[in-house]
């Protein structure tokens, strides 16, 4: 059986599937900023296995691709002497200093199917965290903007309840009992981010 002519369409696989995962990398790295699509947002806690993905998958497709060619060495050597520091690396700042959010309460908006209030508590530090967003759009184009951040260092500055009054206002409640109310503009930004603690 002739296995070298299933060489070039798997190492067009390989070199495909690599690409994806780098590029699902880079998106989910840029996604941080404020009104971003909540689906690449979702991408942060899977960048270091998609970039040992990435690492191995371009790293098949230079040897199967360039099997006779005298860039094959080089090419893997590099892709290894880069790449694998760099997933080592950022696999140990994920492990040491990556949030580990969990999803409280979803609530969408009153009278309102595409806005909805998100409430994630981050209990990966000495001292709870409560961060609060809110979503707007469909489930694939659905964007996220932050409306509080409550540092649980403090009982007082704990988030007791978050509730929609309107559909447009939100109100925030500490445990001693300091309230906070955000006005969100028809396209999905709040009018201010709140930082208790």
């Amino acid at each position: 059986m002739n296995h070298t002519r299933y060489r070039r369409p798997s190492a067009l696989l390989l070199l495909t599937v690599g690409i994806a995962c780098a590029a699902a990398v880079v998106a989910g790295i840029e996604s941080g900023e404020e009104g971003g699509l909540v689906l690449l947002t979702d991408l942060h806690e899977y960048l270091v296995p998609l970039g040992w993905l990435a690492v191995a998958t371009l790293t098949g497709a230079v040897l199967l691709g360039l099997a006779r060619s005298p860039l094959r060495l080089p090419l893997v050597t590099a892709l290894l002497v880069v790449g694998v520091p760099m997933m080592l690396l950022a696999g140990f700042v994920s492990a040491t200093f990556g949030a580990s959010s969990t999803e409280e309460t979803t609530e969408p908006a009153p009278g309102r199917g595409d806005r909805r209030l998100v409430v994630e508590r981050d209990s990966s530090l000495l001292d709870p965290v409560w961060h609060v967003y809110v979503q707007q759009g469909s489930r694939l184009l659905e964007r996220r903007w932050r409306v509080g951040s409550f540092n649980g260092d403090s009982d007082a500055n704990a988030l007791r309840e978050t509730v929609w009054t309107s559909p447009d206002r939100i109100r925030m409640t500490t445990e001693e009992g300091a309230v906070h109310e955000v006005t969100v503009t028809p396209g999905g930004r709040p009018d201010r981010v709140v930082s208790v603690g």
